[in-house]
Protein backbone atom coordinates (compact mmCIF):
# COMPACT_ATOMS: atom_id res chain seq x y z
CA UNK A 1 0.00 0.00 0.00
CA UNK A 2 1.63 3.19 -1.32
CA UNK A 3 -0.08 5.42 1.10
CA UNK A 4 -1.27 4.78 4.52
CA UNK A 5 -3.74 7.75 4.70
CA UNK A 6 -5.47 9.32 2.01
CA UNK A 7 -7.54 12.94 2.03
CA UNK A 8 -9.18 14.61 -0.51
CA UNK A 9 -11.69 17.75 -0.17
CA UNK A 10 -11.57 17.64 3.50
CA UNK A 11 -13.80 20.47 4.81
CA UNK A 12 -15.02 20.63 8.37
CA UNK A 13 -17.61 23.44 9.51
CA UNK A 14 -18.62 23.89 13.30
CA UNK A 15 -21.99 25.18 13.46
CA UNK A 16 -22.53 29.01 15.46
CA UNK A 17 -23.19 28.59 18.55
CA UNK A 18 -24.12 31.69 21.04
CA UNK A 19 -22.84 34.98 19.84
CA UNK A 20 -19.76 32.74 18.33
CA UNK A 21 -20.57 32.73 14.29
CA UNK A 22 -19.54 29.82 12.55
CA UNK A 23 -16.30 28.60 11.68
CA UNK A 24 -14.40 26.48 9.21
CA UNK A 25 -12.24 24.65 10.83
CA UNK A 26 -10.81 23.47 7.51
CA UNK A 27 -11.05 24.17 4.27
CA UNK A 28 -10.81 21.51 1.67
CA UNK A 29 -7.93 20.15 2.66
CA UNK A 30 -5.94 17.21 0.45
CA UNK A 31 -3.35 15.24 1.16
CA UNK A 32 -1.99 11.77 1.42
CA UNK A 33 0.24 10.03 4.07
CA UNK A 34 2.91 7.35 2.53
CA UNK A 35 2.87 3.90 4.31
CA UNK A 36 5.73 3.49 6.38
CA UNK A 37 6.50 7.38 7.06
CA UNK A 38 7.09 9.64 10.18
CA UNK A 39 4.89 11.97 8.98
CA UNK A 40 4.90 15.56 11.00
CA UNK A 41 1.29 17.86 11.05
CA UNK A 42 2.44 21.29 11.68
CA UNK A 43 0.64 24.39 12.46
CA UNK A 44 0.10 27.13 14.87
CA UNK A 45 -2.61 26.89 17.56
CA UNK A 46 -6.22 27.03 15.60
CA UNK A 47 -5.09 25.61 11.98
CA UNK A 48 -6.98 22.95 12.35
CA UNK A 49 -4.65 19.94 13.16
CA UNK A 50 -6.29 19.04 15.99
CA UNK A 51 -9.76 19.07 13.76
CA UNK A 52 -8.30 17.02 10.97
CA UNK A 53 -6.95 14.10 13.78
CA UNK A 54 -10.24 13.84 15.60
CA UNK A 55 -11.73 13.09 12.45
CA UNK A 56 -9.18 10.68 11.71
CA UNK A 57 -10.13 9.27 14.93
CA UNK A 58 -13.31 9.42 14.11
CA UNK A 59 -14.15 11.74 17.12
CA UNK A 60 -15.83 14.43 14.80
CA UNK A 61 -18.10 13.91 11.88
CA UNK A 62 -16.37 15.60 8.79
CA UNK A 63 -18.88 18.32 6.59
CA UNK A 64 -17.20 17.14 3.46
CA UNK A 65 -14.79 15.39 1.90
CA UNK A 66 -13.07 12.03 1.63
CA UNK A 67 -10.60 10.23 3.99
CA UNK A 68 -9.05 6.68 3.27
CA UNK A 69 -7.50 4.96 5.97
CA UNK A 70 -5.35 1.82 5.51
CA UNK A 71 -7.64 1.22 2.44
CA UNK A 72 -11.13 1.67 4.11
CA UNK A 73 -12.83 4.49 3.00
CA UNK A 74 -13.95 6.12 6.77
CA UNK A 75 -17.83 6.38 5.41
CA UNK A 76 -18.27 2.92 3.73
CA UNK A 77 -15.72 0.91 6.32
CA UNK A 78 -15.71 3.28 9.65
CA UNK A 79 -15.22 0.51 11.84
CA UNK A 80 -12.10 -1.29 9.75
CA UNK A 81 -11.11 2.50 9.37
CA UNK A 82 -10.64 2.94 12.56
CA UNK A 83 -9.21 0.09 13.74
CA UNK A 84 -5.93 0.60 11.66
CA UNK A 85 -5.00 3.77 13.76
CA UNK A 86 -4.38 4.24 17.47
CA UNK A 87 -4.24 7.89 18.69
CA UNK A 88 -2.25 9.29 21.84
CA UNK A 89 -4.00 12.28 22.49
CA UNK A 90 -2.92 15.40 24.32
CA UNK A 91 -4.88 15.70 26.98
CA UNK A 92 -4.27 13.25 30.12
CA UNK A 93 -7.51 11.40 29.87
CA UNK A 94 -8.06 8.24 32.04
CA UNK A 95 -9.69 6.52 34.74
CA UNK A 96 -7.69 7.36 38.16
CA UNK A 97 -9.41 4.47 39.65
CA UNK A 98 -7.92 2.19 36.95
CA UNK A 99 -4.60 0.58 37.54
CA UNK A 100 -2.24 0.35 34.12
CA UNK A 101 -3.12 -3.07 33.21
CA UNK A 102 -6.79 -2.50 34.12
CA UNK A 103 -6.93 0.21 31.58
CA UNK A 104 -5.02 -1.84 28.93
CA UNK A 105 -7.35 -4.50 29.50
CA UNK A 106 -10.84 -2.74 29.08
CA UNK A 107 -9.23 -0.49 26.13
CA UNK A 108 -8.49 -3.85 24.25
CA UNK A 109 -11.90 -4.64 24.64
CA UNK A 110 -13.76 -1.84 23.46
CA UNK A 111 -11.53 -2.45 20.40
CA UNK A 112 -12.42 -5.93 20.14
CA UNK A 113 -9.20 -7.64 20.70
CA UNK A 114 -9.81 -11.32 21.77
CA UNK A 115 -7.87 -12.69 25.46
CA UNK A 116 -5.55 -14.58 23.12
CA UNK A 117 -4.54 -11.72 20.89
CA UNK A 118 -4.03 -9.01 23.77
CA UNK A 119 -0.25 -7.95 24.63
CA UNK A 120 -0.38 -6.28 28.19
CA UNK A 121 2.40 -7.38 29.56
CA UNK A 122 4.35 -6.72 26.09
CA UNK A 123 2.76 -3.10 26.14
CA UNK A 124 3.71 -2.25 30.11
CA UNK A 125 7.21 -3.27 29.51
CA UNK A 126 7.39 -0.98 26.29
CA UNK A 127 6.71 2.26 28.21
CA UNK A 128 8.49 1.26 31.19
CA UNK A 129 5.29 0.60 33.42
CA UNK A 130 5.76 -2.61 34.35
CA UNK A 131 6.86 -2.35 38.27
CA UNK A 132 3.23 0.22 37.85
CA UNK A 133 1.32 -2.32 36.15
CA UNK A 134 -0.91 -2.33 39.44
CA UNK A 135 -0.96 1.11 40.82
CA UNK A 136 -3.86 3.20 40.62
CA UNK A 137 -3.20 5.65 37.96
CA UNK A 138 -4.11 8.28 40.26
CA UNK A 139 -0.87 7.93 41.52
CA UNK A 140 1.07 7.88 38.63
CA UNK A 141 3.37 11.00 37.77
CA UNK A 142 2.50 12.96 34.91
CA UNK A 143 5.20 11.29 32.64
CA UNK A 144 4.23 7.83 33.29
CA UNK A 145 0.49 8.91 32.70
CA UNK A 146 1.64 9.88 29.21
CA UNK A 147 3.38 6.66 28.88
CA UNK A 148 0.07 4.61 29.97
CA UNK A 149 -1.56 6.99 27.26
CA UNK A 150 1.31 5.63 24.25
CA UNK A 151 0.19 2.14 25.25
CA UNK A 152 -3.61 2.71 25.27
CA UNK A 153 -2.99 3.63 21.71
CA UNK A 154 -1.57 0.58 20.43
CA UNK A 155 -3.38 -2.46 22.41
CA UNK A 156 -5.11 -3.32 19.07
CA UNK A 157 -1.80 -3.20 16.83
CA UNK A 158 -2.77 -0.17 14.78
CA UNK A 159 -0.63 0.48 11.50
CA UNK A 160 -1.46 4.02 11.99
CA UNK A 161 -0.34 5.59 15.63
CA UNK A 162 -0.96 9.52 15.82
CA UNK A 163 0.44 11.48 18.63
CA UNK A 164 -0.93 14.74 19.39
CA UNK A 165 1.95 16.92 21.32
CA UNK A 166 2.88 13.94 22.71
CA UNK A 167 5.95 15.47 24.75
CA UNK A 168 4.73 18.11 25.86
CA UNK A 169 5.40 19.27 29.33
CA UNK A 170 7.56 16.26 29.96
CA UNK A 171 11.04 15.95 30.73
CA UNK A 172 14.14 14.41 28.74
CA UNK A 173 14.44 11.41 29.89
CA UNK A 174 10.81 10.48 28.76
CA UNK A 175 11.45 12.29 25.38
CA UNK A 176 14.48 10.48 25.34
CA UNK A 177 12.12 6.82 25.60
CA UNK A 178 9.41 7.87 24.01
CA UNK A 179 11.56 8.67 20.75
CA UNK A 180 13.58 5.16 20.96
CA UNK A 181 10.02 3.69 20.93
CA UNK A 182 8.77 5.52 18.28
CA UNK A 183 11.76 5.08 16.19
CA UNK A 184 11.37 0.86 16.82
CA UNK A 185 7.67 0.86 16.28
CA UNK A 186 8.20 2.55 12.63
CA UNK A 187 11.75 0.27 12.00
CA UNK A 188 9.00 -2.57 12.68
CA UNK A 189 6.44 -1.18 9.44
CA UNK A 190 4.35 1.18 11.45
CA UNK A 191 2.81 4.21 10.03
CA UNK A 192 3.47 7.55 12.44
CA UNK A 193 2.07 11.04 12.60
CA UNK A 194 3.39 13.28 14.57
CA UNK A 195 1.86 16.94 15.60
CA UNK A 196 4.39 18.76 18.02
CA UNK A 197 5.47 22.37 18.76
CA UNK A 198 8.98 21.21 19.39
CA UNK A 199 9.89 22.28 16.01
CA UNK A 200 13.39 20.43 16.57
CA UNK A 201 11.69 17.34 16.62
CA UNK A 202 10.08 17.58 13.99
CA UNK A 203 13.01 18.27 12.44
CA UNK A 204 15.08 15.23 13.67
CA UNK A 205 12.23 12.84 13.44
CA UNK A 206 10.00 13.38 10.64
CA UNK A 207 10.98 12.40 7.14
CA UNK A 208 7.75 14.60 5.76
CA UNK A 209 6.22 17.40 6.80
CA UNK A 210 2.88 19.39 6.12
CA UNK A 211 2.21 22.96 7.72
CA UNK A 212 -1.55 23.78 7.67
CA UNK A 213 -2.31 27.07 8.79
CA UNK A 214 -6.11 28.70 9.19
CA UNK A 215 -7.49 25.13 7.72
CA UNK A 216 -5.87 25.64 4.84
CA UNK A 217 -3.05 23.63 3.74
CA UNK A 218 0.05 25.14 2.67
CA UNK A 219 3.29 23.26 1.89
CA UNK A 220 3.88 19.69 2.70
CA UNK A 221 7.52 18.44 1.29
CA UNK A 222 10.28 16.37 2.36
CA UNK A 223 12.12 17.27 5.44
CA UNK A 224 15.45 18.39 3.57
CA UNK A 225 13.44 20.07 0.81
CA UNK A 226 11.30 22.20 3.18
CA UNK A 227 14.64 23.69 4.74
CA UNK A 228 16.18 24.29 1.76
CA UNK A 229 13.29 26.45 0.61
CA UNK A 230 14.35 29.13 3.18
CA UNK A 231 17.50 31.15 1.20
CA UNK A 232 19.21 32.00 4.18
CA UNK A 233 22.51 31.58 6.20
CA UNK A 234 24.58 32.94 8.51
CA UNK A 235 28.38 33.35 9.13
CA UNK A 236 29.60 33.64 12.43
CA UNK A 237 32.69 35.11 12.82
CA UNK A 238 35.22 35.76 15.91
CA UNK A 239 37.28 39.04 14.45
CA UNK A 240 39.59 39.28 17.56
CA UNK A 241 37.19 42.21 19.31
CA UNK A 242 37.27 44.33 16.08
CA UNK A 243 34.02 46.11 15.53
CA UNK A 244 34.42 48.22 12.63
CA UNK A 245 33.38 46.91 9.50
CA UNK A 246 33.93 47.99 6.11
CA UNK A 247 31.08 47.90 3.38
CA UNK A 248 29.35 44.50 2.72
CA UNK A 249 27.60 43.06 -0.32
CA UNK A 250 24.31 44.02 -0.66
CA UNK A 251 21.67 41.60 1.22
CA UNK A 252 24.12 40.63 4.04
CA UNK A 253 22.74 41.41 7.68
CA UNK A 254 25.25 41.90 10.31
CA UNK A 255 25.10 42.05 13.80
CA UNK A 256 26.83 42.13 16.79
CA UNK A 257 25.96 38.75 19.29
CA UNK A 258 26.76 38.93 22.88
CA UNK A 259 29.74 36.82 23.07
CA UNK A 260 31.53 38.95 20.82
CA UNK A 261 31.51 37.55 17.22
CA UNK A 262 30.04 38.61 14.50
CA UNK A 263 27.19 37.21 12.67
CA UNK A 264 26.27 37.66 9.05
CA UNK A 265 23.29 36.59 7.64
CA UNK A 266 22.73 36.48 3.94
CA UNK A 267 21.15 34.68 0.86
CA UNK A 268 23.77 32.06 -0.40
CA UNK A 269 21.55 32.19 -3.91
CA UNK A 270 22.82 35.84 -4.10
CA UNK A 271 25.66 36.17 -2.23
CA UNK A 272 28.70 33.59 -1.63
CA UNK A 273 30.63 33.09 1.73
CA UNK A 274 34.08 33.63 0.38
CA UNK A 275 32.99 37.28 -1.09
CA UNK A 276 32.00 38.25 2.80
CA UNK A 277 34.90 36.72 3.91
CA UNK A 278 37.19 38.52 1.28
CA UNK A 279 35.20 41.80 1.61
CA UNK A 280 36.34 41.48 5.54
CA UNK A 281 39.63 40.66 4.61
CA UNK A 282 40.02 44.00 2.92
CA UNK A 283 38.90 46.25 5.29
CA UNK A 284 41.35 45.30 7.87
CA UNK A 285 38.89 42.69 9.81
CA UNK A 286 40.57 39.82 11.30
CA UNK A 287 39.45 36.43 11.00
CA UNK A 288 40.11 34.27 13.59
CA UNK A 289 37.42 31.62 13.36
CA UNK A 290 34.62 31.26 11.43
CA UNK A 291 31.56 28.87 11.50
CA UNK A 292 28.48 28.65 9.35
CA UNK A 293 24.64 28.17 10.41
CA UNK A 294 21.81 26.72 8.71
CA UNK A 295 18.62 27.78 8.62
CA UNK A 296 16.22 25.20 10.72
CA UNK A 297 12.59 24.62 10.94
CA UNK A 298 11.61 27.46 12.89
CA UNK A 299 12.89 29.68 10.27
CA UNK A 300 10.74 27.92 7.54
CA UNK A 301 7.54 27.93 9.83
CA UNK A 302 7.81 31.49 10.53
CA UNK A 303 8.32 32.29 6.74
CA UNK A 304 5.11 30.05 5.77
CA UNK A 305 2.93 31.16 8.41
CA UNK A 306 3.86 34.95 8.23
CA UNK A 307 1.25 37.38 7.37
CA UNK A 308 -1.48 34.00 6.37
Amino acid sequence: MTNAIEISGLRKVYAAQGNAPAKEALKGVDLTIPTGSIFGLLGPNGAGKSTMINILAGLVNKTAGKVSIWGFDQDVNPRQSRAAIGVMPQELNMDPFFTPRASLEVQAGLYGVSKSERWTDELLELVGLTEQANAYARNLSGGMRRRLLLAKALVHRPHILVLDEPTAGVDITLREMLWNNVRKLNQAGMTIILTTHYLEEAEEMCDEIAIINHGELIVRQGTRDLLARTDGKTLVIDTGGTTELPDLPTGARPEWRDDGRLAISYPPSAIRADALLDALRAGGVPIIDVATEQPDLEDVFVEMTRGR
